[in-house]
């Protein structure tokens, strides 16, 4: 056989071939182009939990820094808060909140409360009458109208 009719055999034999190969590359192609989309989804999402971590990451952080400082607040306050405890506790102190607050008085002591009415009109006399409550004792008072 010469040349030119192995050509021609091969020719033949690669036009029938063609068509399958044809097929088999356009499969392929299709395979790659999908397993290339695949690849790049894959990627974006990936960007996308990383920027999601780094984000929710700071914002922890920040939280943390704001928790820590009110967390040192509320110990500092927790701290004063035991040094009045301890002021207050001593026999002294309560006798003075006592006499201040609960109009209290000592064994040897007499307890003048004095009470001053606020709705007075401009001529001297009360709007109430002759009675009238008085605000820290709840026992009614009688006034002179001097």
């Amino acid at each position: 056989m010469s040349e030119t009719e192995n050509n021609t055999e091969q020719g033949e034999i690669s036009a029938q071939e063609n068509p399958k190969h044809k097929k088999a590359n356009r499969k392929t192609k299709f395979y790659y182009s999908f397993l290339t989309l695949v690849l790049l989804l894959c990627i974006v999402q990936i960007g996308f939990g990383t920027v999601l971590n780094i984000s929710k990451t700071i914002s922890n952080t920040s939280k943390i820094k704001t928790m820590e400082h009110i967390l040192d607040n509320a110990e500092a306050y927790n701290g004063h808060l035991k040094k009045e405890i301890k002021l207050f506790s001593t026999d002294k102190t309560l006798e003075g909140i006592a006499r201040n607050n609960l109009k209290m008085a000592g064994e040897d002591e007499v307890l003048v409360i004095i009470n001053e009415n606020k709705d007075e009109t401009s001529d001297g006399k009360t709007s109430k009458g002759r009675f009238s409550k008085s605000n820290n004792a709840g026992v009614p008072s009688t006034e002179t109208g001097i």
